[in-house]
């Protein structure tokens, strides 16, 4: 059967689905609570560094570890969510990010600060892995990129959340402001580790392990329509290694060699398309750090204090503004992603992201060496704001949709893993080196090499990334094996797969 325009657009516009849009907001609680520990962090270093006397290079260290830290996170958490699944593994992030918490809301001394930022970038690495693979296998595909934007977002709102603590419990006492802006959110992370328990299991998950009929009835509960629910549960059987015709409630899966078979599919000897795919999701994930957002985000009172703004409450206030800036523009490319696609507004995006870069650097350089003229202090805000903004409706949630849709099932786990490595080195690189490279470059000079790695990015986005909007994840390993020309020609067709699968 073929399928009318009209019905098209009904399809387009068809509701959300209620379950699963509920359980991707659960998710991502996770990722609220990551968010804010990068927020809050930004304004406690301030109080820190008066109350523990810590040097540049300490301050250094302990912005920088806890993305160290997530690296081992997220390695860890692709083969213990391909074991254990992808909700067992939300618990165990969780539980990493409340003894991380508390950890850091004791912090008699700068050893145990450092061993609870520590302990909580390990539940970093764990959150930012679980949190988008979880959403987009539960997603329908045509609202796949709105609900797996949705933990980014959340991670923005947990910033902004940070940024607006630093700014109340900065009012507190020396010893007790910093400490319980960083101790208190250890509260949501204990009631996530219980709440989780009561959500459903990833469905592809499921069949992987072999259990079928649980599988379809998570489907049927988050697909749009009963023939998407058995579109999608065929695709998955046929990902996993089973007969599509197979009608069996439990199958066995043999175990046998399984991780040293990802391992060599993924890296030994991957198909072309896995390379592809691998390549992208690498290169993709080092230029969404290597433009320099971490250090905004994280250095943002410094930014501003060589702007021009020195009062430590107005320096707060400033990256309040911002920590708003980046969750209005993350919720509203939620709305365009599924609209417009992924790939023009990743172009958009970097545009946009290296425009801002270049006025920021050269802003900073006139304030630095003009005893911080007014207009350059005015001009420096609006392109730090521009920048996030334009990064926040792009590169910053648009990396996260890529990498969790890209890889095939079968090395899913282990792919988005080295995807989250990635992402959690260079901004660890990028929040240990922001200081010292500030004093090797001037700060102008930082957000120079920002810049021309913004360039870079604009060239790698047009050339090395296709377009994934409205494929099943199943579909996409196929985009990934064609030649650029044809995936560019196809994307701007309508989904033929698509069309018959739901007429």
């Amino acid at each position: 059967m073929t399928m009318t325009m009209a019905e098209g657009k009904v399809q387009d516009v068809k509701s959300y689905n209620s379950y699963s849009l509920s359980c991707t907001i659960v998710i991502s609680m996770i990722t609220v609570i990551f968010g804010y520990d990068t927020g809050v962090m930004s304004g406690a270093m301030i109080f820190i560094e008066d109350d523990l006397k810590i040097s540049d290079f300490q301050v250094s260290v302990l912005a920088g570890i806890l993305n160290i830290c997530a690296l081992f996170g997220s390695l860890i958490a692709g083969k213990i969510s391909d074991y254990i699944g992808r909700r067992y593994t939300i618990v165990v992030a969780s539980i990493i990010f409340l003894i991380g918490s508390v950890l850091m809301g004791w912090g008699p001394n700068y050893a145990v600060l450092l061993a609870g930022r520590c302990t909580a970038g390990v539940g970093v690495g764990f959150a930012l892995m679980i949190a988008p693979v979880y959403t987009a296998e539960i997603s329908p595909a045509g609202h796949r990129g709105a609900l797996t934007s949705l933990p980014d977002v959340a991670i923005s709102f947990g910033i902004l959340i940070g940024y607006v603590s630093n700014y109340f419990f900065g009012k507190l006492s020396l010893k007790l402001g910093w400490r319980l802006m960083l101790g208190i959110a250890a509260l949501p992370s204990l009631a996530l580790a219980i709440g989780i328990l009561k959500m459903p299991e990833s469905p592809r998950w499921l069949a992987f392990q072999g259990r079928l009929a649980e599988s379809k009835k998570m489907l049927l509960k988050v697909s749009q329509s009963e023939k998407e629910a058995e579109m999608r549960f065929r695709d998955i059987k046929i990902a996993a290694g089973i007969d599509e015709n197979c009608t069996d409630d439990v199958v066995k899966i043999s175990k046998t060699g399984k991780n040293e078979q990802v391992w060599k599919e993924l890296f030994l000897k991957p198909t072309p398309a896995v390379r592809r795919i691998l390549f992208t999701a690498i290169g993709l994930h080092f230029f969404d750090h290597a433009t320099g957002i971490e250090a905004v985000l994280l250095f943002g009172p410094r930014i501003f204090k060589k702007a021009g703004v020195h009062k430590k409450s107005k320096l707060l206030l400033a990256t309040v503004g911002t920590g708003i800036i980046k969750t209005v523009f993350i919720f509203i490319a939620t709305f365009l992603i599924d609209k417009r696609g992924r790939r023009p507004l990743l172009m958009i995006s970097a545009v946009g992201m290296v425009s801002a870069l270049g006025v920021v650097a050269t802003a900073l350089t006139i304030a630095e060496q003009h005893d911080e003229p007014l207009w350059a202090l005015v001009v420096s805000l609006v392109a730090v704001y521009t920048f996030v903004a334009f990064f926040s409706m792009g590169m910053g949630p648009i990396a996260w949709i890529y990498l969790s849709e890209m890889f095939p099932l079968r090395v899913r786990g282990l792919g988005v893993g080295i995807g989250v490595a990635v992402n959690r080195l260079m901004n660890a690189t990028v929040s240990i080196s922001f200081i010292s490279l500030t004093k090797a470059l001037t700060i102008g000079g930082a957000f120079f090499l920002y810049c021309g790695f913004g360039l870079l990015s604009l060239l790698f986005i047009y050339f090395c990334m296709p377009e994934t909007k409205g494929k099943t994840l199943e579909e996409i390993e196929d985009l990934f094996s064609k030649k650029k020309k044809n995936v560019d020609a196809e994307a701007m067709q309508p989904n033929p797969t698509q069309t018959n699968r739901q007429s």
